[in-house]
C-alpha cells in the first residue's frame, strides 16, 4: 500500500496563517531511480559521489554529505546498506528565498521530519546542499526501504504536490509570509522570462482551446492579474508564441507550452557555455541539435560536462571544435563513468536511435501470441531462458511503460503494437540524446606530444586546423609531436610513423601501465583464445584507448574497455580473447557483447 496518499491531499488544504497567494514558493523535482541488473547500483554509487562533486558549496570545495543527526555523514555506509534496494527516491528541493535562509540544513531537516510523519515510518536518508548554481538548492537521497526493511512506496499525489506544499509552509514559517513588494517583483520577472512560468499556468486554465478572446475568463482576476497576463502575452507574441486579435484580445499557437519550454532550455545552455569559456574574445556559442538535417559532426576537446537532469543522470557535454566554436552537446542518459574528461579530445555526431536485439526478441514473441507479452509466452518460446534474462525483457518494457509507449493489462502481460520497434528506435533516441560520442583521446593534445605510445595527433592532417581557440592548440601540439617523433627516430621517409612502429608503441604502452598497477599481482596479457574471470575494478586512461583492469587472485589483465562495463564495476566478468575482438560475460549471465 501506498504511503502518504492521505497526507498528500490534506497538505493541499492545511490551514495555515498565511494566505496562500503569500506563501514561500518552493520548486521540488523528484526521480525514482530503479536499480535494474548491475547498472542500478553503479547508479546509485555514482550519483551520491556527483552531488558530493568539487565546487558545489560556498567556497568552491566539495559538498558535505548530511543526515537526521549528523553535519556529516560517511556516503560509502549509506552506499552499503543500499546495496538491496531496488530503488531510491532523489529529491531537488529548491526554495525561491534559499539565499535568506542561510544554512538550509535545519530547513530540510524539519522537512524531512515532517514527510516521515506523514508517511508513517523513518526514513534512510542523505542531502548535500549546493551553491554552485544562482540559485541554491538541496538534492536529496532517500532509501527505497521503511524502517522495518520493506520497500517503501510513496503515494504519487503526496511525491508531486505534498511534499512541495509541506516545503513551502515550512520556509513561509521560518521567513514570514511574503511581502506585497517580494509578491510583485516576482510576477515582474514572471512576464519577460523565457522559461514557463506559474503566469503561463494561468494563462493556460484561463485559455480555451488556445483563445483567450473570451472577456468573462478574467471577471475574477484582480486588475493587477489582468494588467500581468496581458503583458505576459505581449510577450509571447513577440517570441512568436501567440498572435494579437483586433479586439487586443490574443490567441496561443499550438505546442506554445513545449515550444517555450525548449527557448528555456536552449537558454539555460547558452549561459551554460558563456560560463564555461567567459573569455570575451567574441567567438560564438551553439546548441548541438542532432536532429537538424544539416547538422555536421564536430571533433573538439571538452571544457566542461554538467547535469541536463541530475536525478535521472542526464548530462551534457561543453566542447571546443577545431574552428574555435563552442558547443552544448546534450547527451542524454549516461553511464556512470562514462562521460570524457575535461581535454579529452571527442567527435559528436547525428546518431538516430535503434532498437535493441531485446525489443526485436520482445516483437517476435508478440507477434506469436496475438500482440501480447509476457514472462511465461516468453518461457514457452524459449524454454532454455533464465529467469533473469527473462526479467530483463520486462524491465524493459517497464521502462517503455513509464515513458507511455507500451501498456500493461492487470495480469502482467504487456499489449506490443505493431509499430514497437519504431517506437523503441525513437525511446533510444530519447534515452541518448540523439548524439553519437566517439573518444578519439582520453589525454589532452598536450599530454601527447611526447607520448611514447600511438596517438590521436598522430593522425591529425594540419592543414585542416584553424588559427583560432582548440585548433591553434591542436596545430601547436602537432608541430611539437612531429619535432619529438624526429628525435626518436620514429618517422620514415613519407613523414609517417615507420611500419610496425605503431603496434610496438602500443604494446610498450600497455606493458608500461601493467607496471605502474601495483598490489594486484603478475600481468597477464590476453592472447588468442585465452581467457580470465576476475573482478572489474576501474577503467584505465592510455593514449591508445581507455582499458578495463580485471583483477583476480594473483594477476590481473587489461582489455579495451567499452561504456557497458561501468553497469559491473565491482562485479565479476569473464573475458575471453578471440581473432578480431573480445568476448565478455558478467556472472552467469549472457554476455554483454553477444
Amino acid at each position: 500500500m501506498a504511503r502518504g496518499s492521505g497526507a498528500g491531499r490534506a497538505s493541499q488544504f492545511r490551514q495555515t496563517p498565511h494566505p496562500k497567494f503569500r506563501m514561500r514558493r518552493v520548486v521540488v523535482k523528484l526521480h525514482i531511480a530503479r536499480a535494474g541488473q548491475g547498472l542500478g547500483q553503479a547508479a546509485f554509487r555514482a550519483h551520491l559521489r556527483y552531488i558530493q562533486r568539487d565546487g558545489v558549496d560556498r567556497d568552491g570545495e566539495g559538498g558535505e554529505l548530511y543526515g537526521r543527526d549528523a553535519n556529516r555523514m560517511d556516503g560509502s555506509l549509506f552506499e552499503e546498506r543500499s546495496a538491496a534496494d531496488r530503488h531510491q527516491f532523489r529529491f531537488i528541493v529548491s526554495p525561491e528565498d534559499a539565499s535568506e535562509l542561510g544554512d538550509m540544513k535545519e530547513t530540510v531537516r524539519a522537512l524531512m521530519a515532517q514527510a516521515e510523519k506523514d508517511l508513517g515510518t523513518r526514513l534512510d536518508w542523505v542531502a548535500v546542499d549546493h551553491h554552485n548554481t544562482g540559485h541554491p538548492h538541496t538534492h536529496i537521497v532517500v532509501r527505497g526501504k521503511d524502517q522495518m526493511g520493506r520497500d517503501l512506496v510513496i503515494a504519487r499525489d503526496y511525491l508531486t504536490e505534498g511534499l512541495r506544499e509541506r516545503a513551502s509552509a515550512i520556509v513561509s514559517d521560518e521567513l514570514g509570509p511574503r511581502r506585497d513588494l517580494e509578491i510583485a517583483r516576482a510576477q515582474e520577472r514572471d512576464v519577460t522570462a523565457g522559461r514557463l512560468t506559474r503566469l503561463d499556468r494561468k494563462i493556460e486554465r484561463l485559455a480555451r482551446n488556445g483563445d483567450m478572446t473570451r472577456p468573462e475568463a478574467f471577471k475574477k482576476l484582480s486588475r493587477f492579474e489582468r494588467a500581468l497576463i496581458q503583458r505576459r502575452l505581449k510577450h509571447l507574441r513577440g517570441l512568436g508564441l501567440a498572435s494579437a486579435r483586433g479586439d487586443g484580445a490574443f490567441a496561443l499557437e499550438e505546442g506554445w507550452k513545449d515550444r517555450l519550454q525548449a527557448i528555456g532550455r536552449d537558454g539555460d545552455r547558452i549561459r551554460e557555455i558563456a560560463a564555461a569559456f567567459n573569455t570575451g574574445d567574441g567567438l560564438s556559442g551553439r546548441v548541438y541539435d542532432p536532429g537538424h538535417e544539416h547538422t555536421r559532426a564536430v571533433v573538439g576537446r571538452v571544457v566542461t560536462d554538467g547535469p541536463e537532469d541530475e536525478p535521472r543522470n542526464r548530462r551534457y557535454l561543453i566542447l571546443e571544435a577545431l574552428d574555435g566554436e563552442r558547443w552544448h552537446v546534450s547527451l542524454g542518459e549516461t553511464l556512470p563513468g562514462a562521460v570524457p574528461p575535461k581535454d579529452a579530445v571527442v567527435e559528436i555526431s547525428p546518431a538516430a536511435g535503434a532498437a535493441r536485439a531485446s525489443d526485436r526478441t520482445i516483437a517476435r514473441i508478440a507477434a506469436l501470441n496475438g500482440g501480447m507479452y509476457s514472462e511465461a509466452s516468453h518461457e514457452a518460446f524459449d524454454p532454455a531462458s533464465r529467469p533473469d534474462y527473462r526479467l530483463a525483457h520486462i524491465r524493459r518494457l517497464e521502462a517503455m511503460r513509464r515513458a507511455g509507449l507500451v501498456t500493461r493489462d492487470p495480469d502482467g502481460r504487456f499489449a506490443i503494437g505493431a509499430d514497437y520497434l519504431a517506437k523503441a528506435a525513437s525511446f533510444e533516441t530519447a534515452r541518448t540524446g540523439g548524439v553519437r560520442l566517439e573518444v578519439k583521446s582520453w589525454l589532452s593534445v598536450e599530454a601527447q606530444i611526447e607520448r611514447h605510445a600511438p596517438v590521436w595527433l598522430d593522425g591529425v592532417d594540419h592543414g585542416s586546423l584553424t588559427g583560432k581557440g582548440f585548433g591553434q592548440e591542436t596545430a601547436s601540439a602537432l608541430s611539437a609531436r612531429r619535432a619529438f617523433l624526429e628525435r626518436e627516430g620514429w618517422l620514415g621517409e613519407d613523414g609517417q610513423l615507420k611500419p610496425g612502429m605503431r603496434d610496438r608503441l602500443a604494446a610498450e604502452e600497455l606493458k608500461s601501465a601493467a607496471n605502474g598497477i601495483e598490489g594486484k599481482g603478475a600481468f597477464l596479457k590476453l592472447e588468442d583464445g585465452m581467457a580470465i574471470s576476475g573482478v572489474y575494478e576501474r577503467p584505465v586512461d592510455l593514449a591508445q584507448g581507455r582499458f578495463a583492469l580485471v583483477v583476480r587472485a594473483k594477476e590481473f589483465t587489461l582489455v579495451p574497455w567499452r561504456p557497458e562495463l561501468e553497469r559491473y564495476r565491482g562485479a565479476e566478468i569473464s573475458v575471453k580473447a578471440r581473432a578480431g575482438g573480445l568476448d565478455w560475460s558478467v556472472g552467469r549471465a549472457r554476455g554483454i557483447g553477444r
